[in-house]
């Protein structure tokens, strides 16, 4: 699992959350320093092509979702053989990601701390422990922390922290328990990036 860091959003042009709630402070990298990394950062001007723009798009999904070349290569394979759109069908892929409904439920602050949490065994889904953060979850199913988890720094003050957090129309979230559970598969979900152009860049 490649390891994104913030400097890649300064990269891209476009904010990801990769560091969670820091993404919406004046520390993030992207508000501190808006142009490219490197030494010729700020006065860098190069005219994209539509390749470069649609290589742009599937490097943001990378660096969101923390996903190789390969697997997101095979997730947009899997993605055209479904019956439904292939947007659809990536936009579901992705977000049902066990490590992005840790994140989207509160649970996690960003996707690399639910995918560390996940991988360390922290969370249960349907009353299992889950240390997959690729398992992709289904309508119906419960996600919970571990009862001895919930000791961890990461979790301590959580309650306080969900008091006003929302969560998707898809996800439902007892925050006196701290328990999710996936009401429906998610249907549009608004993304720092451009699926459409993704396909139009496997479909090359």
């Amino acid at each position: 699992m490649p390891r994104v860091l913030e400097k890649r959003e300064r990269s891209l042009g476009t904010k990801l959350s990769i560091r969670g709630e820091r993404c919406n402070s004046p520390k993030c990298a992207l508000i501190r320093k808006p142009h490219r990394p490197g030494q010729h950062g700020k006065s860098y001007r190069r005219r994209t092509s539509d390749y470069g723009a649609q290589l742009k798009e599937k490097q943001k999904i990378q660096a969101s979702y923390g996903l190789t070349n390969k697997q997101l290569a095979h997730l947009f394979e899997e993605a055209a053989k479904k019956p439904e759109s292939t947007v659809l069908a990536i936009t579901r892929s992705l977000e049902t990601r066990l490590d992005n409904v840790v994140m989207r439920l509160g649970l996690a602050p960003s996707r690399s701390v639910a995918r560390q949490l996940v991988s360390h065994g922290h969370f249960l889904v349907n009353g299992k422990k889950m240390n997959t953060p690729s398992y992709r979850v289904r309508a119906s199913d419960s996600i919970t922390i571990k009862p001895t988890s919930k000791t961890i720094v990461w979790f301590s003050n959580l309650k306080e922290e969900l008091k006003n957090y929302e969560v998707p129309a898809w996800l439902s979230l007892n925050k006196e328990n701290l328990d999710g559970k996936v009401e429906s598969l998610p249907l549009e979900t608004v993304f720092p990036f451009d699926i459409n152009s993704v396909v139009d860049y496997y479909s090359r």
